[in-house]
């Protein structure tokens, strides 16, 4: 098994460029851990409380949980991936069955921030994009999907995300093998990847 981490900013097009590996690559080649799925359940707390949670913290993701899982399905296993909502800030009772396959990706902000996951990825992508664009994604993301207001988005990004991604996302742009600018819009990038993992699952 080939396993790929995409790492980058809030908004930078990560899901994007997952999307367009995947349709590249043969049907049933690929599975997929979000890191999104990883965030410790929250669900307990207050509204107030859940409302301070900082989601672009390493602190945030249970790293153990993520790392146990890869190793399982490279080993063969089906695993149980947890079902995360930021609407409650808690794990659903349900998981999803994620299979064994010749690649897996693992996608997320803060994936490079842990040693232990980096050590993992057989290939290790950084998508970067422009401030300002980042920007305009996670107003849209959050108003959309995460039940924020307007201010409540721009406020969120203040206070979390600019300091965050300066503090432990920008960083890990050295750990990666491959940079993708532009995001998903980045066609002949993507090609690239795209022809280098196909070359591993015809093997």
């Amino acid at each position: 098994m080939l396993v790929i981490g995409i790492a980058g900013g809030s908004g930078s097009g990560k899901t994007t460029v997952v999307r367009q590996i995947i349709r590249r690559l043969p049907r049933d080649a690929v599975s997929v851990l979000p890191q999104d799925a990883y965030y410790f359940d929250n669900g307990h707390l207050s509204a107030e409380e859940k409302v301070r949670i900082n989601f672009d913290h390493p602190s945030s993701i249970e790293f153990d949980l993520l790392a146990r899982h890869i190793d399982e399905l490279t080993s063969g296993q089906t695993i149980g991936m947890p079902v995360y909502s930021y609407i409650t800030c808690g794990r659903a009772p349900e998981t999803i069955t994620v299979e064994p396959r010749k690649v897996l990706i693992v996608e997320g902000i803060l994936i490079f921030t842990n040693e232990a996951l980096r050590k993992r990825c057989d290939i290790k992508i950084f998508v970067d994009a422009p401030a300002d664009d980042r920007l305009i994604r996670i107003i849209q993301r959050d108003t959309r999907q995460r039940g924020r207001s307007f201010d409540q988005a721009i406020d969120h990004y203040v206070d979390f995300v600019k300091p965050m991604h300066e503090q432990f996302i920008e960083p890990t742009k050295q750990y990666a093998d491959v940079i993708v600018p532009q995001g998903g819009q980045n066609d002949v990038a993507i090609d690239i990847l795209a022809s280098r993992i196909l070359m591993n699952v015809r093997m």
